[in-house]
């Protein structure tokens, strides 16, 4: 081995070790849990069960709807997340430096913590006292502050808890999507409108193909970031009414710290960091490969 590898090897020996302690071996811990019967109070007493706590994870009736109300939670908000954040880069990006103050206002609500945000929504969205509903009754759009339950239906509750989401990081996607923006070569945009590429034309076909990598960290990164919110929602509701805004991350919780089985709890969140693990790699590869003449 040259003293350059040594030198090479001593440098990543701190990251090795930090990554091996504080991510390899909980997961590892989390894993190993999942094939035993364990109690929170207990966790030095294991009893072996193999994938019966798979088995029972995957056959629960609350935690296969906790997972569907995830998926919900999910791709509305990062549906609304992206179109409002895109939409914003566009304008940044035509207003030039122009956009300056904007960007910086518009990039407020990441400053704000997600307890104060969920906070927050639920003063606008709660009962009857919600300034959100008296809002609409002065605009004429609805007739009794009382007519929209937003965190108290359980038809609706699911995306009424993500309006904080959408709120809190628009902005994030707004800033990435306009960083990548100004990335775009002006030489080309230029060229297709000599060709007599309209604005959507060239939107359609050089802006949103040169976007892509870009998109694909949005939306792996939102993605994810989305899937495994937990602090926004129990702000708001604690997953409720009747179960009907608990999402799966709350049920790991709920099941680790209030019914203290640890081994569902593991298995559970093996569960769903397998499926984060496809999802980011089905992301990677449809989005984010390269693009082929």
């Amino acid at each position: 081995m040259s003293g350059e590898d040594r030198f090479v090897l001593c440098m990543l020996a701190p990251a090795v070790a930090i990554l091996g302690l504080l991510v390899a071996y909980p997961v590892g811990l989390l894993v190993f849990d999942s094939f035993f019967k364990v109690d929170t109070i207990t966790p030095h007493m294991r009893e072996w069960v193999g994938l019966q706590n798979y088995f029972d994870a995957l056959t629960s009736k609350r935690v296969v709807e906790s997972a569907l109300r995830t998926v919900q939670y999910s791709v509305f908000a990062l549906f609304f997340e992206f179109t409002f954040g895109f939409c914003a880069a566009l304008l940044f990006s035509a207003l030039a430096g122009q956009s300056r103050w904007h960007r910086t206002i518009f990039a407020l609500p990441l400053m704000v913590p997600p307890i104060v945000a969920g906070l927050l929504w639920r003063f606008l969205l709660v009962g009857n006292i919600g300034i959100l509903n008296y809002g609409l009754v002065r605009l004429g759009l609805i007739s009794d502050p009382e007519a929209i339950a937003w965190l108290s239906s359980e038809d609706i509750v699911i995306y009424s808890v993500s309006f904080a989401d959408i709120w809190l990081t628009t902005s994030f996607v707004a800033l990435v999507s306009y960083a990548g923006l100004t990335n775009i070569p002006k030489d080309l945009l230029e060229a297709a409108r000599i060709d007599g590429a309209n604005a959507f034309k060239r939107f359609w076909h050089v802006t949103l193909p040169l976007m892509r990598p870009v998109i694909a960290v949005v939306v792996i990164v939102r993605g994810v970031d989305a899937a495994k919110t937990f602090d926004l929602i129990w702000i708001q509701t604690q997953g409720g009414p009747s179960h009907a805004s608990e999402v799966f991350s709350m049920n790991i919780y709920q099941r680790m710290v209030r019914f203290g089985d640890l081994g569902e709890a593991s298995a559970s969140g093996t569960l769903f960091l397998i499926v984060m693990m496809i999802l980011a790699t089905v992301a990677y590869w449809k989005i984010w490969r390269p693009v082929h003449a």
